[in-house]
């Protein structure tokens, strides 16, 4: 029989194993949002017997596996494959025959701080902000002069796990003009990224001053903060030194084909600022992680911070309750998707080839991951049937499922 609990000393160290070990210690020394607290409870109680699960038998072996229930935080290392898999096979219902450029706004590390204090306002500026960007030159007469399609994924950290604010964009090669009009863009050139990054950083410049001026942000006061705000005139030097500061945009070739686009959107669409599997060793003293550091040759390098500098990293990356970090604009927005997707089709005379069958969680994963969730371990032949279930041991408590 195998159990997930007794099989913990057998795999590598998880993100769960480092706040089951310090949580105590950091939330005793440390002020923690309810957001941050409710994600420290998920990871610990993710696949333990706390939630309940239910109990498997092989169909061939009659091996026995008791398998315990996920927490579905999205900030959960273990909770992003299924998740993710029924994302992707949304998508790729509604994809079309168009070249997808990858676009990245990064918003200049000078506004960390403030959006840490103002985390719902400044992300929903920086996404909205971004999209008015690729609408501007979109609606160009001189360029497309359409409505454009994106998918923007609000990313918050670097890969040594400090605050990095970005969002990676899909584009659509193309606009819809007047509803009945498909104009491509160019194959392998969407718009110039030196002109988007102007632009861009004058919408979200001009946005951040509305909220400020409507006394929608918080101002730290902190002097040893490394953003240190506390009267009107810090602010308005804060703005003129971002006025001159070019902003950071960066636009990639087009992706080659539906299943490009698709395998990029499965690394990057529910992703957390750690995977367990960076994650080498933690002890008493000290956690150390893989990164890749992107100024040196991409070269993979191993970091070692006390405990509580690694959650408090972490943490800074909870996004508030209800914030969505994926979101879909112009004509691939939610409310009029459906129609202008089959619209484009037709103007394409593309007909895409139906999925005859839906899938089940088994083929989801299989195609996700390459793995068979059902398969036993014991004698790789059979599968897993489920033969009791076992209750949740909280009372009243709901697992994040945004």
């Amino acid at each position: 029989m195998c159990d997930q609990e007794d099989a913990q000393d057998k795999r590598p160290v998880e993100l769960g194993d480092v706040f089951r070990m310090h949580r105590e210690s950091y939330c005793k020394n440390n002020t923690l949002t309810p957001e941050q607290h409710k994600v420290i409870n998920a990871i610990c109680n993710c696949r333990t017997s706390v939630l309940g699960g239910h109990v498997e038998q092989c169909d061939n072996c009659d091996n026995i596996c008791v398998s315990y229930n996920s927490c579905r935080n999205r900030h959960c290392p273990k909770c992003q494959s299924l998740k993710t898999a029924k994302w992707l096979e949304d998508r790729q219902k509604e994809l079309l025959p168009i070249p997808y450029f990858h676009v990245v706004f990064t918003l200049p590390h000078e506004l960390n701080t403030l959006v840490l204090y103002n985390k719902k306002e400044l992300y929903s500026c920086l996404m909205q902000a971004v999209w008015e960007t690729i609408k501007t030159f979109g609606e160009d007469p001189k360029r497309l002069n359409g409505l454009m399609g994106m998918i923007a994924i609000l990313h918050t950290w670097s890969q040594n796990l400090l605050d990095h604010n970005h969002v990676h964009c899909i584009v659509a090669g193309g606009a819809l003009v007047d509803g009945n009009r498909w104009q491509p863009s160019k194959p392998d050139y969407l718009f110039p990224v030196k002109a988007m990054s102007i632009v861009f950083r004058g919408i979200f410049i001009s946005g951040l001053r509305d909220l400020y001026d409507k006394n929608r942000l918080k101002i730290p006061s902190d002097p040893n903060l490394e953003t240190s705000l506390s009267i009107g005139e810090n602010f308005e030097t804060l703005l003129d030194n971002l006025m001159k500061k070019q902003w950071v945009v960066y636009s990639k070739h087009p992706f080659v084909g539906p299943k490009k686009l698709l395998d990029y959107l499965g690394r990057y669409v529910n992703k957390i600022a750690i995977s367990n599997y960076r994650i080498l060793s933690c002890d008493e003293k000290s956690v150390k992680f893989k990164w890749r550091d992107y100024s040196d040759n991409n070269t993979v390098k191993v970091m070692t911070l006390k405990p509580e500098e690694f959650i408090r990293r972490f943490l800074m990356h909870v996004v508030p309750t209800g914030f969505m970090r994926v979101r879909f604009f112009g004509f691939l927005g939610n409310a009029c998707k459906k129609k202008n997707v089959a619209t484009i089709r037709k103007l394409l005379s593309y007909e895409p080839t139906e999925e005859k069958q839906k899938k089940d969680m088994r083929m989801l994963m299989l195609e996700l991951t390459g793995n068979d969730i059902t398969l036993c371990p014991k004698c790789k032949i059979g599968h897993f049937y489920t033969i009791q279930a076992m209750p949740n041991k909280l009372v009243n408590v709901i697992p994040d499922t945004s």
